[in-house]
């Protein structure tokens, strides 16, 4: 498994990703996340995740966003953006390896925490995150719960 840039080559394949018919309300296409990393270039890390030759999904990582919740102009948080994995690649372990790929990031850029936000419903990705070392933070944005983890130990490793 391999992240890749999304490129002139590619960008076609990531236009094309989807998910699951009953996940599409639980995460923005990819169309719209790459809308976003236009928008917020100095924030934005967006990747392919590919098995060999084959696109099995796109993840979206954010770097040191001011985190308005608590009103603390020195609170700057690292995570997880997107998530998109294709419906026919689902259960395979391409998450985990994403989601470890978007912690080794935040290391190597000296980040101690990783944060994702995530639908509260029953069939929502929670279990996913919380399986992952994620933890909620009491706090909610736009309705999601907040999810952190802690990268100073083993991390999305573990």
């Amino acid at each position: 498994m391999r992240l890749e840039k999304i490129t002139p080559r590619n960008h076609q394949a990531a236009l094309a990703l989807s998910v699951r018919p009953d996940q599409e309300d639980l995460v923005e296409p990819v169309v719209r996340s790459l809308a976003e990393a236009y928008v917020f270039p100095e924030h934005a890390w967006p990747r392919l995740i590919y098995d060999g030759s084959r696109l099995v999904g796109f993840v979206m990582a954010f770097f040191d966003i001011p985190w308005d919740h608590d009103r603390k102009a020195d609170d700057l948080r690292s995570g997880l953006w997107r998530l998109n994995i294709a419906a026919d690649a689902q259960g395979s372990g391409y998450g985990r390896f994403a989601v470890e790929a978007v912690a080794d990031e935040i290391r190597a850029r000296g980040g101690t925490r990783a944060y994702v936000t995530w639908s509260p419903r029953t069939d929502g990705p929670q279990g996913f995150y919380l399986r992952l070392g994620f933890r909620p933070t009491g706090e909610q944005s736009g309705g999601e719960t907040v999810g952190v983890l802690d990268l100073r130990g083993s991390g999305a490793h573990g």
